[in-house]
């Protein structure tokens, strides 16, 4: 992976894209989690810095009309969103906002998007355990890139990043206090060998189009889905997974099944460029 990742760390640099004004804390990139600040499941709050750049500009919450957070997502470019098919989000419906971190603030300068088209991917089947589970959102008009609102990197088709990498998952889903955090939580996430993640979940259940990550003391929720699992590879953050599905109760101690986004990177690139 990284004489692969290098080389488009590079390419990404120039682009923009996975490099965030502010940086997180080199400890959330490098070793797991396990307790603090309630969030995620064992998680931690998002904090901006001094000057409100956030360290996750490309992570969007995807609400109701009504303004309710149902799924998260990431920035891909200045048009679209990546997020999850299980989300069923529908264009016209539905609406996204960025550079958000805590929900409930009047002050926050988030900017607010309708969504032109929802394109989920062709083979997507919601009772075939979350295959495919990945949907492109072409939004209404283009964001305006700022220091809380920026893309994401995604990887090459030929991406493996392998197990024990340690990798950062965020979203405003479930905690172990509250259905509904105010505060961005983010929480590290080492990846799991897919032998590891069928022992778990079964032979047939994890394709090649999943990664696993966690087991580590902390996880995903409801209401993380569709938000992203990004790993750091010569200063550049790289979207590798989507957060798809895992146990209903949230077990700390087991993976999270994540979408695996290099898999889908032709089928993304495609979309995008015919959209």
């Amino acid at each position: 992976m990284i004489g692969i990742v290098s080389f488009f760390a590079l390419v990404a640099s120039t682009l923009g894209c996975g490099v965030p004004q502010y940086q997180p804390l080199d400890r959330a990139a490098r070793r797991p989690s396990g307790g603090g600040i309630a969030g995620i499941i064992n998680g931690h709050n998002v904090i901006p810095d001094a000057r409100e750049a956030l360290p996750w500009p490309w992570q969007v919450s995807i609400q109701t009309s009504n303004g309710q957070h149902f799924c998260g997502g990431s920035l891909i470019n200045n048009n679209w969103v990546i997020t999850a098919a299980h989300c069923l989000v529908k264009a016209k419906v539905h609406n996204v906002v960025l550079g958000q971190n805590d929900r409930d603030s009047l002050t926050e300068p988030i900017q607010f998007k309708g969504i032109a088209k929802a394109i989920t991917h062709p083979d997507y089947n919601k009772q075939t355990n979350f295959n495919n589970d990945v949907t492109l959102l072409k939004l209404s008009s283009p964001v305006k890139m700022t220091s809380r609102v920026s893309p994401i990197c995604l990887p090459s088709s030929s991406d493996n990043t392998p197990p024990g990498t340690v990798c950062v998952t965020t979203g405003w889903g479930r905690t172990e206090n509250t259905l509904n955090p105010r505060i961005l939580q983010q929480a590290n996430k080492p990846i799991v060998s897919q032998s590891q993640c069928r022992q778990v979940f079964g032979q047939t259940k994890i394709t090649d189009a999943m990664i696993c990550a966690g087991a580590t003391g902390s996880s995903s929720c409801q209401g993380d889905s569709g938000g992203p699992l990004v790993c750091k590879s010569s200063g550049v953050w790289y979207q590798v997974g989507i957060v798809s599905w895992g146990r209903t109760n949230c077990n700390v101690d087991a993976p999270i099944v994540y979408t695996r986004v290099s898999y889908f990177r032709k089928w993304i690139d495609k979309t995008v460029q015919f959209n």
